[in-house]
């Protein structure tokens, strides 16, 4: 394989933004399952970039999970609400593509989207610092800022 480590996560989070901002377009179209699956596809592909650090990947989504959780939440690298976040999107995204006649909302769309952002959001900032970045350097994700929220992001 070509390229670095470095390469290889800074490339996936790249996935992760497209992704996310394919869910924003989705979502304005009404398209509320298909947003639903591509804000769920943005965190997956975050979760990938901070894993592809440690030279880890897995062929299913609920090894990568298991294995951010491990190694990245249970030893406090991100606060613990990540988990739940990503544990909500995987779910929705699992019904959304997996049930017959599951219909998402535009308000679970939303909500989902809104999760995604936060999860990325989490994540840029330990990846950045990862990758020998300045945290004002190149920020990546736009969206809303987490303000009001009392969940932890990553801080050296």
């Amino acid at each position: 394989m070509e390229g670095s480590v470095k390469d290889l996560s800074s490339y996936r989070f790249s996935c992760a933004i497209d992704s996310l901002e394919a869910a924003r377009i989705l979502m304005e179209a009404g398209k509320y399952k298909s947003a639903v699956n591509r804000s769920y596809y943005a965190v997956f592909h975050g979760l990938r970039s901070v894993t592809a650090l440690d030279q880890f990947d897995s062929s299913k989504h609920s090894g990568v999970i298991a294995y951010f959780n491990h190694g990245y939440v249970k030893n406090g690298i991100f606060d613990k609400t990540i988990s739940k976040l990503i544990d909500t999107c995987y779910r929705l995204r699992e019904k959304a593509d997996y049930q017959d006649f599951f219909l998402v909302s535009r308000e679970m769309a939303q909500e989902q989207i809104e999760k995604a952002e936060k999860i990325i959001q989490m994540i840029e900032p330990y990846l950045k610092e990862q990758w020998g970045l300045a945290e004002s350097d190149n920020k990546m994700i736009e969206g809303p800022e987490l303000e009001d929220q009392k969940t932890e992001v990553y801080n050296p």
